[in-house]
């Protein structure tokens, strides 16, 4: 039987061969209880706290599957996305890393020292650092609460963009 950790260090390889986008610098660490290749769909499956950290980019889930050659992520189950000093949760993930997208859905939450958003879902690209928010929104900052149907958030300058609230 071959070592799990052969099959990881086979599409960390693979993935730095074929893929332009990712400079050996960017080298994902990928944990999780268990772990598999699903030879069908080409797809690295993790079950059971999984963490995927690139550059300064980290994931957690309960389960996730990632491809590698395409930099996708799906997750599910107790997300957290946490870039510096941005730290989103919700219950489900996809990333689309050679977009600098992910979108999270199921109750999301952002949390930075000087302001706490809420929403059904968001859309956040970490190229432009735009976060927006959709469908319940709340937000909380300097003890004043806001609430809208959508947002976007500037998080570099923590400027909220949208026109009406």
């Amino acid at each position: 039987m071959v070592k799990k950790s052969f099959w990881l260090s086979f599409l960390i390889i693979t993935a730095l061969l074929f893929s332009t986008n990712i400079s050996y610098a960017a080298k994902p660490i990928i944990k999780s209880d268990k772990q598999y290749l699903d030879f069908k769909t080409g797809l690295y499956v993790l079950k059971g706290h999984v963490y995927i950290e690139v550059k300064d980019r980290i994931i957690t889930a309960d389960q996730a599957r990632v491809d590698m050659l395409s930099m996708e992520v799906w997750g599910t189950g107790g997300i957290t996305l946490k870039q510096n000093d941005i730290f989103f949760n919700g219950q489900s993930v996809y990333v689309y890393g050679k977009k600098h997208i992910a979108k999270i859905d199921g109750g999301v939450h952002l949390s930075r020292p000087l302001i706490d958003i809420t929403a059904d879902k968001v859309n956040f690209n970490w190229k432009n650092k735009i976060a927006t928010f959709t469908g319940n929104v709340k937000v909380t900052k300097d003890n004043h609460t806001l609430t809208a149907d959508l947002l976007k958030y500037n998080v570099v300058t923590d400027t909220i963009l949208t026109d009406k609230l």
